[in-house]
């Protein structure tokens, strides 16, 4: 059974940093694309980032671009999202998910796999 852990997040100051981790399990990790979601209340869950199966391809959504860095190490079967300059605006439960043979999808369908997410709050 595949199963996806997010973990780091918290309340943090604006202009400050958080550093998430998702540790995924039950699935051959380096056949994943890995990718972020965010949903905040009384919004749709929307794109944040995503890493393409050997990471060598990244891509960010255009209201994290510049701030936020997505990662992943396969070894440790585990992706991150670095995010610097946090504003009010990045307030959410942020979700991990997985597409297997994928190449990074914007949209939440292909997707296979999700976690149960992990609340960011953002104080200005």
């Amino acid at each position: 059974q595949a199963q996806l852990a997010e973990s780091g997040g918290g309340l943090a100051q604006a202009g400050g940093s958080l550093r998430l981790s998702c540790a995924a399990s039950g699935l051959t990790f380096r056949n994943y694309a890995m990718a972020w979601f965010r949903q905040a209340p009384g919004s749709e869950r929307e794109f944040v980032a995503s890493i393409t199966r050997s990471g060598a391809n990244t891509y960010l959504s255009n209201s994290v671009k510049g701030r936020f860095t997505i990662s992943r190490d396969n070894a440790k079967n585990t992706v991150y999202l670095q995010m610097n300059s946090l504003k009010s605006e990045d307030t959410a439960v942020y979700y991990c998910a997985a597409q297997a043979w994928g190449i990074g999808s914007t949209s939440r369908e292909p997707y296979d796999y999700w976690g149960q997410g992990t609340q960011v709050t953002v104080s200005s």
